[in-house]
């Protein structure tokens, strides 16, 4: 079963088309939650169990430097000129292997791909 997901207000909506016709379980913080902060969506994802899906590197601070809970994974998308569909091809091939990225900040760029263990939540 694929994991679900929450897309930060950055994510394309070309890519969230993609990722819901594939049949996975999408949040869009565009559509639900607009304007809001980072550490209302990384809560949101932490409740809710979802992966969180951003273009935004501040999740990565609030998790290794600010101590928050992380949620169960958190794929950040490189910024690069890139068709607006290429993050959901990303997303959906970290999805054909979900462990590899389950308790890890992952890095996806055009031609790579990073992996940092999140930081256990404090209870």
């Amino acid at each position: 079963m694929k994991p679900a997901l929450i897309a930060n207000e950055n994510f394309p909506a070309p890519s969230l088309r993609v990722l819901r016709a594939q049949g996975l379980d999408v949040l869009s913080v565009q559509e639900t939650m607009p304007g809001a902060t980072d550490e209302a969506v990384l809560a949101t994802a932490c409740e809710t169990g979802r992966w969180l899906v951003t273009f935004d590197r501040d999740y990565g601070e609030l998790v290794f430097s600010r101590q928050c809970a992380p949620p169960p994974a958190i794929l950040y998308l490189r910024q690069e000129p890139i068709p607006p569909t290429r993050p959901a091809e990303w997303v959906l091939q970290l999805l054909a292997e979900p462990e590899t990225a389950v308790g890890y900040l992952v890095v996806v760029g055009e031609r790579t791909v990073r992996r940092r263990p999140l930081p256990k939540a404090q209870p």
